[in-house]
């Protein structure tokens, strides 16, 4: 699965890295290679973000299962039980 930026976002990613690179290294880039590092970064490095991304999305789904497990479960065969204290 390839990520992949709309034009905007590319765009605004593309001056982020020529300001990086003009506030942090010795020489600055242009657009044309601030775009080519972009489209590194989003075949490269993208893909283990975004399978961070989907992992912590499981977890916290798998939490809520579980507390709506609790939240909701009735007991069965509970008239006895509650009989027995009358």
């Amino acid at each position: 699965m390839s990520i992949e930026l709309d034009q905007a976002d590319r765009e605004g990613a593309i001056q982020s890295i020529v300001r990086f690179f003009e506030a942090n290294m010795d020489e600055p880039v242009g657009n044309l290679q601030a775009g080519a590092l972009l489209e590194f970064f989003l075949r490269e490095i993208a893909p283990c973000v975004y399978n961070r991304a989907v992992r912590d999305v499981q977890a916290r789904l798998q939490q809520r299962v579980m507390d709506l497990d609790a939240e909701v479960y009735e007991e069965e065969f509970a008239y006895w039980k509650t009989a027995r204290r009358r």
